[in-house]
């Protein structure tokens, strides 16, 4: 079975959704409900991947998402990391939190989730950006500066399709500090759901590598979240990577919400970012527990489906555990210190 360290699953708010009394004991003990919980990825060979923590909202009239309050987020966010943290030290050694890749992969040499604790929007976060520090200290290592909606230091791409991502201004002053801040204290900027000005002007500022976590191929599927030929090209050039996105709408080039489509629409997206810039440069990352994924897939217990497809197109074993594990742990690698502190 090919390992797989995926970019984005939104298992901590589909847990706090359902209720957080037993919350622990449905993620470690498993649970009919959802895409991931231990017994899940354990059958799947999901072995680790970003773990997001992510304040929802409700549409406006329009369908678009409004400005979140900082302070309702900051209370989602505190609930989710401290959800995250009560998994593990509930799971007897079956979920790590980590912070370095040697301790990914010495979670994975004793069969232990290897959790990154990531920031699906920065609302929480104040203008001061005391808050990142202390997230941080309690293991924050990944974070997008949006989710599809405006902070105080970017704009978030609406879900619009057909449309380009070229929507809005780019990152605000406390934006490029935020940037800043993060290649100091190495913490991963995710690119996806930045608008396309931000996009550059991350591109532009930040000294490391690019990464959207869970996007697709814009000239597959023209979709506003997934990324055009010229991004792409932008992120391998600073050897960064795309983390494949499985929702449904941001695979079919219709753009429909079709549990339906075949694995073969996955390859393809696939298929272009080898094909344009190089395998080193493609990974997964799910969405799952945040999205309508395949029914091909299901859920985590699924992804061997996935590479028997990669199999079928032709890609050898060494390629489908690049794409499965490597490029994440290569692009974490160079991102964060070798301190795991």
């Amino acid at each position: 079975m090919i390992p797989v360290f995926d970019g984005h699953n939104d298992a901590l708010l589909r847990l706090r959704r359902e209720g957080l009394h037993g919350a622990e004991d449905r993620f470690i003990h498993g649970s009919p409900q959802g895409h991931v919980d231990l017994p899940k990825a354990r059958a799947g060979g999901l072995v680790g991947g970003l773990c997001a923590v992510y304040a929802p909202s409700a549409p406006d009239a329009t369908g678009d998402f409004p400005p979140l309050d900082r302070a309702e987020a900051l209370d989602v966010t505190l609930s989710q990391v401290a959800l995250l943290r009560r998994i593990e030290a509930a799971s007897a050694g079956g979920l790590t939190v980590c912070t370095s890749v040697s301790a990914i992969r010495a979670a994975m040499g004793r069969n232990s989730f290897a959790a990154v604790l990531h920031l699906e929007g920065a609302e929480a976060v104040d203008p001061d950006l005391d808050l990142l520090h202390v997230l941080h200290g309690a293991g924050l290592r990944t974070i997008g500066p949006v989710w599809a909606r405006q902070t105080i230091f970017a704009h978030g791409v609406p879900f619009r399709f057909p449309s380009s991502a070229d929507i809005g201004p780019g990152l605000t002053a406390e934006g490029e500090a935020f940037v800043r801040l993060c290649n100091r204290l190495k913490i991963m900027l995710d690119l996806s759901h930045l608008n396309e000005a931000g996009f550059w002007d991350v591109a532009r500022l930040s000294d490391a590598p690019l990464v959207a976590s869970h996007s697709n191929v814009h000239a597959i599927c023209p979709h506003s979240r997934n990324l055009s030929d010229r991004q792409l090209d932008a992120i391998a050039a600073t050897g960064g990577l795309v983390g494949i996105n499985f929702g449904v709408r941001f695979l079919d080039p219709e753009g429909c919400r079709n549990p339906d489509l075949a694995l073969e629409a996955m390859v393809r997206h696939i298929d272009h970012i080898v094909e344009r810039v190089g395998i080193a440069h493609v990974a997964l990352g799910s969405d799952f527990d945040g999205t309508l994924v395949p029914t091909a897939i299901g859920d985590a217990t699924g992804l061997p489906r996935l590479f028997d497809a990669l199999a079928a197109a032709g890609y050898s074993d060494a390629e489908q555990r690049q794409i499965g594990v490597e490029n994440w742990l290569s692009v974490l690698e160079r991102t964060w210190p070798s301190d795991p502190s």
